[in-house]
């Protein structure tokens, strides 16, 4: 549980105002020397009064020059903290940064993403005064700066329904209260204290675990476009498997914690992926399988095809042309993730 108490409470009905809110931006991350120090500065030099925030970066072992970075940065900076993260994994991470943590509410910003508004904490004070929640979410589009043609084609496909969970609302732009478990990203103190921290097990979907804790205790989550902030693209293949493997096991994971998180979407890449390989097999001793299976995988194709003209309309044909293949990535990525997952946990 968190050490410290929960957080100042500013009116009868135990909602903080706006203009008394502080936050704790936790930020962990593992060798981000690329990115930290753009990251850093955007929250440092926020339009908001020092004394009322503070930025804590959790560091998992980096072997670059990530502290460094950060260690420079706190001699302009007194309320950017450094803390060392033994456990490594993000989970462990966000849990050593609240342990840390002295602010009415803390919100997760990740080391490779930007926050593109100056405002933004004055906007998370706001929501929660406005809200009156327990929790917020945002949109948490893709971009980079001087894109290449591949990580635009992942921006596109990620933003689409065949390239995100249709129960996420990271792509919406509408505010609303909505359920936490794929959008909350900062939360008032006492939430820790409620449902405890992020459950260390997990290196991915940790968030999600967490989400639907919160859920399951009843709070609430209010999402709004005031808090967006905008997450890196992957810039090559084998990096976009890597991440939606890791999106897969954690998913996988979460399902034998609680078997009700499983959801039809979840589901459908690694069915996909082992029909496409045992519907293949098959089809080499039950001849009318096999069109059945190629029947499926030319529907497929078709979809992907129509996916590249309909997403990529307007954009260059390099950035079209890489969209199948990007979507590809997408689900077999997940599925290798969830269903390795998956045969470790049933071999277990």
């Amino acid at each position: 549980m968190v050490t410290h108490g929960v957080g100042r409470m500013t009116n009868d009905e135990g909602r903080m105002t706006k203009d008394e809110c502080s936050v704790s931006v936790i930020v962990p991350i593992r060798n981000e020397a690329k990115a930290i120090e753009p990251a850093l500065r955007t929250l440092l030099t926020q339009d908001f009064p020092a004394d009322r925030f503070e930025v804590i970066v959790a560091d998992g072992g980096s072997d670059d020059a990530t502290v460094p970075i950060v260690r420079r940065l706190q001699g302009e900076f007194p309320n950017l903290k450094l803390v060392f993260n033994a456990g490594r994994l993000s989970s462990a991470g966000r849990n050593t940064a609240l342990r840390h943590a002295s602010k009415d509410v803390a919100v997760i910003v990740d080391g490779h993403c930007t926050v593109p508004d100056r405002n933004y904490l004055r906007n998370v004070a706001d929501a929660f005064a406005t809200s009156g929640a327990d929790s917020l979410g945002r949109p948490q589009p893709l971009d980079a700066p001087n894109p290449t043609r591949f990580q635009l084609a992942v921006s596109a496909a990620r933003a689409s329904r065949l390239g995100h969970n249709p129960d996420s609302d990271i792509f919406s732009d509408e505010a609303k209260f909505v359920p936490p478990q794929n959008t909350a990203v900062a939360y008032r103190r006492g939430v820790f204290h409620r449902v405890g921290f992020f459950d260390e097990a997990f290196d991915a979907c940790e968030d999600v675990e967490f989400n639907q804790r919160v859920e399951a205790a009843g709070l609430t989550c209010y999402f709004t476009p005031a808090v967006k902030v905008v997450y890196h693209p992957r810039a090559s293949f084998r990096a976009l498997f890597y991440q939606l493997g890791r999106y897969g096991l954690g998913r996988a994971r979460l399902a034998f914690k609680a078997p009700r998180s499983l959801t039809l979407p979840a589901l459908v890449p690694p069915a996909w992926a082992l029909w496409v390989v045992l519907g293949g097999l098959l089809s080499l001793v039950v001849p009318y399988l096999g069109w059945v299976w190629g029947a499926s995988l030319a529907l497929y194709a078709a979809v992907l095809l129509g996916a590249a003209v309909v997403l990529g309309r307007g954009r260059p044909a390099g950035v079209a042309a890489r969209i199948p293949a990007v979507i590809v990535g997408i689900h077999f990525g997940f599925a290798w993730g969830f269903l390795k997952e998956m045969w470790r946990r049933v071999r277990g």
